[in-house]
Formats: C-alpha cells, structure tokens, sequence
C-alpha cells in the first residue's frame, strides 16, 4: 500500500492526544482490502520570526500483524524510562546544568 492509498483511506476510530506543542493522533484506517489499520501521527507546532506559525507532521504505520510486538516493544521501553529516570518529566525549562546527581541547595 502506497502512503497516498493510506492518506485517502477514510478514518474508522480516532482520538486525539494534545501535550504542549505536540499533538498526537491515533487512527484507525481501512485498506482496500477492508482490513484495519493503526496510523500514529505526531504534530508540533513552530513559530516562523514574523509570528506565522506552521505544523510539521510524522506518521508511523502499525499494521495488525504487527500489533502484538509492537505493543509489547513499546511497553518495555516504557517501563525501562519509569525504571531509569522515573516518571518526573524534566523539561527544557530546567536550570541548563541539571544534574540528577547534583544536590539542590533546597534539599539541603
């Protein structure tokens, strides 16, 4: 299936994930086979210097032979990031020289 196939294939399930800048889409298409399938988009937002803004997208496809790995893939690193750093977000609006080892003055 060609990508311009996938983009005119109607939308049979949708939800939207807005986070920030980024939006997420998760989308049930159909083949022309009449089959399903799952398309993730990822949105986000960036501004040009004279305030216009545009969108740039990225789109993976996940076809149903492939859901169970993927699934259990995606789980797996999920739980290695919780694992690894926890599940505090550290954003970009941190000091610039974070340091999870670093003591805060705070805490102290």
């Amino acid at each position: 299936m060609s990508y311009s196939d996938s983009e005119n294939s109607e939308e049979i399930f949708s939800k939207v994930l807005r986070a920030g800048r980024r939006t997420y889409f998760f989308d049930v298409r159909e083949t022309k086979a009449s089959d399903y399938y799952l398309t993730i988009t990822e949105s986000k937002k960036f501004t040009n210097d004279d305030g216009t803004f545009f969108f740039k997208k990225h789109k993976i496809y996940v076809y149903k032979e492939d859901f169970n790995n993927f699934t259990s893939l995606l789980d797996e690193a999920i739980k290695y990031i919780f694992e690894q750093r926890g599940q505090e977000v550290i954003s970009e609006r941190h000091q610039k020289d974070y340091s999870p080892n670093k003591i805060n003055s705070d805490q102290v």
